[in-house]
Formats: C-alpha cells, structure tokens, sequence
C-alpha cells in the first residue's frame, strides 16, 4: 500500500478495513456470536469498508485516482470508528464492554486451530499473490504515465493490489483483532535492509512481519503475570522505531 500510494505513512487503516473489521467484531460481541460468527462478521465488514472506499472514490470528482482512494478510505475510516464507538458506549459494561475492548487492543491468546484452518487459505493466498505481482507494485509507486510507458496498467493493477492486500488485512484482523503498527512500520525495515525496490520488499515484509509480531507475542506474555495485548506491545516498539526511523530521516517513498 505505501508503494501504491507512494506514501510511507499509509497502512491497511487508511482503506477503512481495520475499522470495518472492528466493527463487525464489536456487533458480534453484543450480538452474542461465538467465535467463527465474530471471524465472519470481521471479514465480512472489513471488505465491506473496502467496497464503500473504492465506491465513494468513483464519485469524487477532482484529483487523481490515488488522491480520492486516500480521502475516501478516511471518510470510511471515520464512520466505522463512530459506529465502534456508538456500540462501545451501548454494549454491557460487565460483560461485552471488556470484549470488545480487548479485542480492540489485539492478540493471539483467541486463535485456534479451526479459525486458522479459515483464515489462512486467504490470508496465504494473498501473501503469494502480493509476491507474484511486486515488480508491479514497485512500478505504481512511479507517476501514472511513467508506470503506463512501462507497460503497467496502473487502474487495474492498482485495484488487484490493494483488493488483495485488503482480503489478508481483513482474515488476520478478524483472527487477532487490531495489532497496530506492524503494517507501518515493518515495510521501512524492510526497505532499509533490501533496499527500495519491491521485488525484495514485499517478500522482506512478510517475513519480518510475522518475525515482528512473534517476537512482540513472546514479549507480551512474558514480561508480565498476566498477558499483555499485542497490540500494546507492537504500538509500544513501533512508535520508538518510527521515531528513530523519522530521526534518521530514513523514511523515503515518493512518487517519481
């Protein structure tokens, strides 16, 4: 996504899959749905938020495809944080309440085997994917025209891209709830080790993802008695290494 947008502070949020991920989860939790119907209403409105995004950004009328993706992805982002929060504020503070707040924050301690066996032919299907087309995606990060003399096609290429991206967003939020930072700041480490182009990139990220989120895992339930969310832990490192990451003014994607 921040080669599509050429943007380096771009994650999955800005498409408004998280927050419709959120929010499908938090309505299963006051609805009383057991585990795989909270994994299908997550999934569900997380693409759901994407179809809105990619819907309202076909009604703007002025700038460039990218630009109203961006403000269409926010508009969407905002309404489903308010719809999160209207449910927060009438959910049952004994019971629902700390469910969905701490589904909010993240973690694995909920995953199974059954819900893995669901989540991963998507969430896998997308990582090849994403891996099959990254010397596409390195091309989008360059202006339309350019990326076209090349022999992209940016609008479709664009679409499968980000469609893709956003179905394994949505199977592992619905598997570990919203786990921040890692989107964010796990492609700059990998662009520091690898180097900006994106055949290296995009199978670096995986990798150092799933390194990342283990080892935040590992932290999260071993430095305290009682299990620490994951995505307290993964906030808590992100944000120091994107400081220093800022620091070094190391954070460089930019349209050509």
């Amino acid at each position: 996504m921040q080669f599509v947008f050429a943007n380096p502070l771009v994650d999955a949020g800005f498409l408004g899959v998280s927050q419709g991920a959120s929010f499908g989860a938090a309505l299963s939790m006051v609805l009383g749905g057991g585990s795989l119907a909270l994994f299908g209403s997550s999934f569900g409105f997380a693409l759901l938020a994407l179809g809105l995004t990619v819907s309202m950004s076909g009604r703007i009328r002025f700038g460039g495809a990218v630009l109203r993706l961006l403000l269409s992805g926010i508009a969407v982002s905002a309404f489903f944080s308010a719809l999160v929060a209207l449910i927060k504020y009438g959910a049952d503070p004994l019971k629902s309440l700390p469910e969905i707040t701490y589904w909010l924050m993240g973690g694995l301690s909920g995953a199974s085997w059954r819900l893995i066996a669901i989540a991963a032919p998507v969430a896998l299907g997308s990582v090849i994917i994403l891996v099959a087309m990254r010397w596409r995606t390195a091309l989008l990060s360059l202006d339309e025209a350019t990326a076209s003399s090349l022999g992209a096609r940016p609008r479709l290429e664009r679409t499968i891209i980000l469609g893709t991206a956003a179905a394994g967003v949505a199977a592992v939020t619905a598997l570990a709830g919203v786990v921040s930072w890692v989107g964010l700041i796990v492609p700059h480490l990998a662009r520091l080790l690898f180097g900006g182009d994106g055949s290296p990139t995009v199978p670096g990220s995986a990798v150092l993802g799933a390194i990342f989120v283990v080892i935040c895992d590992t932290l999260s339930r071993g430095l305290f008695s009682g299990e620490l969310p994951l995505g307290v832990t993964t906030s808590l490192i992100g944000t120091v290494a994107f400081f220093a990451l800022l620091a070094g003014q190391r954070l460089r994607v930019e349209r050509g």
